[in-house]
């Protein structure tokens, strides 16, 4: 079985029947309160790691208020788009913006891989600084780039249906 034929059945199964057609609003809009809350979180702690904002508190105390909403919004996300998916797996198949996003959320989630894995070990050295180092300034401007783009590519795609 092929991928398009696979994104076919699955779009052909009971959960994709009823989100194409009676759930898709409902699960959307769950979809784009996950975006809200992990997204917007995570602007604000790349906007930490950039300096940019709240440079009198340390990184770890910005990461330890967010984190926990900065997980929960992503779950949502996550769930709602996979509900989302099923409802067109054929077509995002297909899709050029749907295949740019999914590239931009392994960008964004390497690079939250590699800041977490590196950088964020030596934090106490850097936490406190009201400017962090160059990597910490670029993991931020990577991430913020990425997961804009991912919002672009998602509005793109979904106008393109």
């Amino acid at each position: 079985m092929t991928l398009l034929e696979w994104f076919k059945a699955l779009e052909d199964t009971r959960i994709g029947e009823i989100v194409r057609e009676s759930a898709f609003p409902y699960i959307e809009g769950a979809h784009v309160l996950g975006l809200a809350l992990s997204v917007g979180t995570v602007v604000w702690f790349d906007l930490r790691l950039l300096g940019a904002t709240m440079r009198s508190r340390p990184v770890q105390e910005v990461f330890r208020d967010l984190k926990v909403w900065m997980v929960a919004g992503f779950c949502l996300m996550f769930l709602s788009g996979a509900l989302l998916f099923t409802a067109h797996a054929a077509k995002a198949y297909a899709n050029v913006y749907f295949r740019a996003k999914i590239a931009l959320i392994v960008l964004a989630g390497v690079n939250t891989a590699v800041y977490h894995l590196t950088i964020d070990r030596s934090r106490a050295e850097w936490s406190d600084a009201a400017i962090p180092p160059r990597g910490v300034r670029l993991a931020g401007l990577v991430s913020l780039v990425a997961w804009f783009s991912v919002i672009a590519a998602g509005r793109f795609f979904a106008y393109n249906l």
